[in-house]
């Protein structure tokens, strides 16, 4: 990895910034966002808050860009699923990265759980909205009857449900994962076979 000095120091000073949001998230998670300042995170930190305004000037700078890094694989997938011709092979690849994208954002999905009238009053439940009708874009052929449209979107309600739902369920977390995967994946398979069969 070598590279100019400049390279390091961009690199290591992404590193605070993630290391802003990760321990903002941990304080929203105990204490709530609403109670939460700049300035209890700057101190679990054991950063000034001025080093803390470099990053970010406000807590909803902070989550604003926690739901883009998070969201990003989201977005990259909803980029290349349009590219793609509406296959079965395409639409199980979709539900496959989605399932991982998915765990890459959970610390987020808590969040947007645990602060719901935060999330709506915040850029962040837009610009969910938006992920979820690009992801409903990709995954339905314009064309399937009602039941497979309805098929499909199931499959990314049965990854949501994965995210809060079944998070409560007994068991190994990847196993659950996989069983969650399982499920979307045959549904998705399911509406393409009846879209075939009905032309």
């Amino acid at each position: 990895m070598g590279g100019t000095m400049d390279g390091t120091k961009q690199r290591r000073r992404g590193d605070t910034r993630q290391r802003i949001q990760d321990v903002a998230l941990e304080l929203f998670a105990e204490q709530g966002y609403e109670k939460t300042s700049l300035r209890e995170i700057a101190e679990r930190l054991e950063v000034t808050k001025a080093a803390l305004y470099y990053h970010f000037k406000t807590k909803e700078e902070i989550i604003v860009s926690l739901f883009e890094d998070l969201t990003k694989p989201i977005d990259d997938l909803i980029e290349w699923g349009r590219r793609q011709p509406h296959s079965l092979d395409t639409k199980q690849e979709i539900v496959r990265r989605y399932s991982e994208a998915l765990t890459y954002a959970a610390p987020l999905f808590r969040f947007m759980q645990e602060n719901q009238a935060t999330v709506r009053e915040l850029s962040i439940g837009e610009m969910f909205k938006n992920r979820m009708l690009g992801m409903r874009d990709i995954i339905i052929d314009p064309d399937a009857d009602m039941v497979d449209q309805v098929r499909c979107i199931s499959a990314l309600f049965t990854m949501h449900a994965g995210m809060f739902v079944l998070r409560d369920l007994e068991g190994d977390p990847e196993e659950k994962r996989k069983a969650i995967l399982e499920v979307a994946t045959d549904l998705v398979t399911q509406a393409h076979k009846g879209a075939r069969t009905a032309r």
